[in-house]
């Protein structure tokens, strides 16, 4: 599983022309499921996401987590986190799960994000077409991947 985290002032998702989703401080996170990828692999990157200190303390050094600033989520499924350009100019994203599963994982993923206690999660819609506006701040983009992290 693999998530871009980018740390905004604010982001939404639109669908159709419509605000389905939205976050003001916090995160948008964008999540991959890749085959084989299991709860395990979302427990452990909801509690990593949520506890991640990126954010400035009052001296201005990152030391704060998304709890610990009562910050929000939007979280976007992104497949194409697993594409894979190694041959010829069109990406393959045969390493991505089937969407059945990686819905699933999402969803699961969302809800673990509430139970480590981040009170405001909002989605996208999985596999629509979506529009992602945000404010990056820093900017700060951190990239985690469980088959790099969970060694």
């Amino acid at each position: 599983m693999r998530v871009v985290l980018q740390r905004v002032s604010f982001a939404n998702v639109e669908i159709n022309k419509e605000i389905k989703g939205k976050c003001d401080k916090g995160f948008l996170v964008l999540l991959g499921v890749k085959q084989g990828d299991t709860e395990k692999e979302a427990d452990f990157l909801a509690s990593k996401v949520a506890n991640l200190r990126v954010f400035s303390d009052e001296n201005d050094k990152m030391n704060l987590s998304l709890l610990d600033i009562g910050g929000e989520a939007l979280v976007i499924s992104n497949f194409t986190l697993y594409a894979d350009c190694s041959h010829g100019r069109r990406p393959s994203f045969i390493k991505a799960e089937k969407p059945d599963k990686a819905n699933e994982l999402y969803e699961y993923f969302c809800s673990k994000l509430k139970e480590q206690g981040v009170t405001s999660v909002e989605k996208g819609e999985f596999g629509a077409d979506m529009k992602v506006s945000l404010l990056n701040d820093g900017p700060v983009t951190i990239i985690l991947d469980t088959e790099e992290i969970m060694k």
